[in-house]
């Protein structure tokens, strides 16, 4: 980022609007019901690591449970066991 570039993001944030971008962003996160381990990568660059590292096509089922386990392996909310265990009843 260029050092005007910074001095505007900056400036934008101190200002009224980037305030109230801020507290909306801020309330939307709150109001989410399932976070996930994906952090920045897409979930297309999570399933093509996966495809390319099992050899299989990976389905949305797999997906939401790779992208929301713990590195223990445990779901990341009570919520999202709850429903991998209602997918997986259901196939």
């Amino acid at each position: 980022m260029l050092r005007y570039q910074w001095e505007d993001a900056i400036r934008f944030w101190n200002s009224k609007k980037g305030e109230d971008h801020e507290r909306v962003g801020t309330s939307s996160r709150q109001k989410q019901k399932f976070t996930h381990t994906a952090g920045s990568r897409s979930f297309a660059c999570v399933v093509e690591a996966e495809e390319v590292s099992s050899g299989q096509k990976v389905g949305r089922l797999q997906l939401f449970d790779i992208t929301h386990r713990k590195k223990d392996g445990s779901p990341m909310t009570s919520e999202a066991g709850e429903i991998m265990v209602y997918l997986l009843n259901k196939i």
